[in-house]
């Protein structure tokens, strides 16, 4: 998600941050036991866990839904709307969450998505619902910063990169390497983007940033283990978003990012957000995304869905 107030669209998407309606989709089936403070949601893949944690929740605030999402029809609202029916307030705003998601598995190996809005003060401080608690959602779960020993960025927009580095510069995460598509990180240079002395600089300074090359494998795979944890590009939203997909080869969580940001593109997946860096591509990557899911029925585990885990049908 990308939202900056003065400064042009390109720089605005690069800096701040299947099928058709008819492919109904429904929160994750099946009851769960209630999950631990912090978590808001608990899946597995063998022995692999997802938890995803709420850093931040509130009124999405550059514009009506109808303005975000230009092309989506009435049908498409309706659809939406049983998916993910916390996403329609009473004024007729989308209330969205920020999350994000802690991986770990054997060897108590603890790989953190995304880093949320961050504290006052972060990036995103001028429109989204600062400050976060990303910190105290690992906490109440047994994390301590230093625990975490990878963080995946799915892409370089202020709602993303928040606890990634404190406003000071010190990386939140002091043992973790940062896994970033060289990709996005060119782009961000190529446009000036403030994000670039905010966070790459600092986490390059300190030699925790970690740029990958396309498809990547990050986790697993080894040995006896089967569970494998592979970055996969998932551009058009930004030129180099990735999403992570975790498997054990006969169950998939894949981990969106912002391929699709509300439960509208989740239903139909050509309906355009405003604030993509590629409209196209991004419809593409969406449909190509969405197709596989559901082929291999994966679940999607999405950073603002007020319902994270969902399945496609």
């Amino acid at each position: 998600m990308n939202h900056a107030h003065l400064i042009d669209r390109r720089t605005l998407l690069l800096a701040a941050g299947t099928a058709g309606a008819s492919a109904l989709t429904h929160a994750a089936a099946g009851a769960a036991p209630p999950p631990p403070r912090g978590v808001v949601a608990t899946r597995h893949v063998g022995a692999v866990e997802v938890m995803c944690l709420l850093d931040a929740a509130g009124p999405f605030g550059l514009g009506t839904p109808d303005e975000a999402f230009p092309d989506a029809t009435d049908a498409d609202w309706a659809a939406a709307r049983a998916v993910d029916p916390e996403a329609f307030t009473a004024d007729g705003q989308w209330h969205l969450n920020f999350q994000c998601f802690v991986i770990t598995g054997p060897g108590s190996r603890v790989t953190l998505v995304d880093t949320g809005v961050g504290p006052a003060g972060s990036p995103a401080s001028g429109w989204a619902p600062v400050p976060g608690r990303l910190p105290q959602a690992l906490a109440d779960i047994g994390i301590e910063v230093s625990d975490v020993d990878l963080v995946v960025q799915t892409h370089l927009h202020s709602d993303h990169v928040g606890w990634a580095v404190h406003p000071n510069g010190d990386p939140v995460f002091p043992r973790a390497r940062y896994v970033v598509q060289h990709t996005e990180v060119a782009a961000l240079e190529a446009a000036g983007s403030a994000l670039v002395p905010y966070v790459v600089e600092p986490l390059r300074a300190t030699g925790q940033l970690h740029e990958v090359h396309g498809r990547t494998q990050l986790a697993g795979g080894h040995g006896r283990t089967r569970h494998r944890v592979t970055a996969v590009p998932t551009p058009g939203h930004t030129p180099g978003h990735q999403s992570l997909v975790v498997s054990d080869g006969a169950t998939d969580i894949v981990v969106t990012g912002d391929v699709l940001v509300h439960a509208v593109q989740l239903v139909n997946p050509d309906v355009s957000y405003a604030f993509e860096d590629d409209d196209a591509r991004a419809r593409g990557t969406r449909r190509k995304l969405l197709h596989r899911a559901r082929r291999r029925g994966a679940l999607l585990a999405t950073a603002h869905l007020n319902r994270p885990f969902v399945n496609v049908v």
